[in-house]
């Protein structure tokens, strides 16, 4: 009777101990199948380097025989047609015609063509003769007040010429006759501004009073 209590009670040792051991955790380990882990790194795609920034427009250059508007300007509106009468192959003329939209008189009107142009053509308010220079002559009679290779004393830019004509009175019109040397052959083109005195005055519809004039 003694020794089966014994026996009993070493069974229920055993198995107490039994249950008390901790169960082993599975391995962590490579997949049998060789698949990748779960926590795969992506690559980083490298840095692009930054886009050129595309260069500003070149403007486009000033055409030959032009003129830079001047300081001032003049609100006061003109209408002004260039009259071309110069052969292609020889001299002749360009009348000038200026009509004032304004309600104020325009004390100088002013023609004004670059300076370089004399080397192509050669513009004049008159033609050249001896009434005009002998001596005890007739008093000098002309409708231009002044012909001015700048610098002028009275603000002509450099690298032009200002012819002076007028007054121009309101609603009145001016015929401006330019007489025209050819030096070189071959068409021709340049600016010509429509001044009161060095303000540049203005077209009907608010641009500036300059002209492109095409001479064959």
């Amino acid at each position: 009777m003694r020794r089966s209590a014994a026996i009993a009670a070493a069974v229920a040792v055993l198995v107490s101990a039994c249950a008390a051991a901790p169960s082993p955790s599975p391995s962590v380990g490579p997949s049998a199948t060789g698949a990748p882990s779960a926590f795969v790194a992506t690559p980083v795609p490298s840095a692009q380097p930054p886009s050129a920034t595309p260069a500003a427009p070149t403007p486009s250059p000033e055409p030959s025989l032009s003129l830079d508007e001047p300081g001032g300007s003049d609100a006061r509106v003109v209408a002004v047609l260039v009259d071309n009468r110069v052969p292609a192959d020889g001299d002749g003329e360009l009348v000038v015609t200026v009509t004032s939209a304004a309600d104020t008189r325009i004390d100088e009107l002013v023609l004004r063509w670059p300076t370089e142009l004399n080397d192509l053509l050669f513009l004049a308010p008159f033609a050249p003769s001896e009434e005009r220079i002998r001596e005890l002559g007739p008093p000098l009679v002309q409708p231009w007040t002044k012909w001015v290779v700048g610098p002028g004393e009275r603000g002509e830019p450099a690298g032009t010429i200002s012819l002076g004509w007028g007054p121009l009175l309101p609603g009145a019109t001016l015929t401006i006759p330019i007489l025209v040397t050819r030096i070189a052959p071959g068409p021709i083109a340049f600016d010509l501004q429509v001044l009161a005195g060095n303000d540049l005055l203005k077209l009907e519809g608010g641009d500036p009073a300059e002209l492109r004039v095409d001479v064959p």
